[in-house]
């Protein structure tokens, strides 16, 4: 089942492809922490919890939907993927799940974050990616911005700005879960 089929099957359960597990059993199952702290503050005798997702190479929950991206668009015969991210979580998610299958990589980083944020650029280019700051002399739009405001801090996301993808990618729900 590729990625759009999974986005308006009627399924409620997609089993989980056994590659995919190989990849999220790397950090997975995320750690369990008690907030005694938040308990105390809300004068609560409930225990919290909350899972910490931190612990994923790239440090954060996205890889979650990452990594099954990379291998449905691996096994569909894609070969390099293109995307934007505003501070660098979603496009190091990306760029360590494209690493994982031998995909290309190619992330769009709002101009701001990109000069702010140097570690993600790293982590992004460590994994192979190719991250370059939005606006973009490599699109259309980018250079039409750029030719207008050469410093313009413009997002990645606005319309305008958007790069002409590889691929479009869709931002599916790896893990069933049940709702509450």
């Amino acid at each position: 089942m590729n990625l759009i089929e999974q986005e308006v099957s009627q399924q409620r359960w997609i089993d989980i492809p056994d590659p995919v597990m190989e990849k999220l059993l790397i950090w997975r199952p995320s750690p369990l922490h008690r907030a005694y702290a938040l308990e105390k503050a809300l004068g609560t005798p409930a225990r919290i919890y909350y899972k910490n997702e931190g612990v994923s190479p790239p440090g954060s929950h996205k890889p979650n939907t990452a990594i099954p991206q990379a291998y449905y668009n691996k096994v569909f015969g894609i070969k390099r993927i293109a995307t934007e991210t505003g501070a660098g979580q979603w496009g190091s998610a990306l760029s360590f799940a494209c690493c994982l299958f031998g995909l290309e990589c190619k992330v769009y980083m709002v101009r701001i974050s990109y000069d702010q944020k140097p570690y993600r650029r790293l982590m992004m280019n460590t994994w192979g990616a190719n991250c370059v700051p939005s606006p973009s002399k490599d699109t259309n739009a980018g250079r039409k911005i750029l030719e207008q405001n050469p410093d313009s801090p413009e997002a990645s996301g606005s319309p305008s700005a958007r790069p002409s993808r590889t691929l479009s990618l869709l931002k599916i729900r790896a893990i069933p879960s049940e709702a509450s």
